[in-house]
């Protein structure tokens, strides 16, 4: 798994425990909806830590609680 999947599995994740749609979210996070569903769907790679942070500002967590969980272990190595 890389960066990019670990991380949409974890807003996944955070959302399906929180009983939050996408939608609702980028409401209470303040980033775009477009921009949420690009990061989901994966047709953006890269999340800028910028809108991670929001993201959790949103969800009520800190950008540390956000990493700090298993999916982020043992990641692919990003320089081929």
């Amino acid at each position: 798994m890389n960066i990019s999947q670990a991380v949409v599995k974890r807003i996944e994740g955070l959302c399906r425990e929180r009983n939050l749609t996408i939608n609702a979210l980028s409401n209470i996070s303040g980033v775009t909806q477009s921009t949420v569903n690009d990061i989901v769907s994966g047709k953006t790679y890269n999340a800028g830590i910028v809108t991670i942070k929001k993201l959790c500002d949103g969800l009520g967590i800190s950008v540390r609680e956000f990493f700090d969980c298993d999916l982020f272990s043992n990641l692919e190595q990003e320089i081929k």
